[in-house]
């Protein structure tokens, strides 16, 4: 059995792209659910980026600001 030079070329290129296109999904999925398990910005950091600032933030500022970030999702 003998394959075209020019089949076996379609068949690389197309496999190629299956890949990429499914690796970007899988990807994304994934690091979608981490970012939901791991959040980038917590209570503590938003404490701290007030204190850099040089304000102490009340209890209702800093859930009003969490509860903005989750709304804007």
């Amino acid at each position: 059995m003998q394959i075209e030079i020019w089949l076996f070329v379609v068949i690389i290129v197309g496999a190629l792209l299956v890949g990429g296109v499914a690796g970007f999904f899988i990807s994304r999925k994934v690091f979608k659910s981490y970012l939901e398990k791991n959040p980038p910005i917590d209570e503590r950091s938003i404490r701290e980026m007030f204190r850099q600032m040089g304000r102490t933030p009340s209890e209702k500022q800093v859930r009003q600001i969490l509860a903005s970030m989750k709304n804007n999702k």
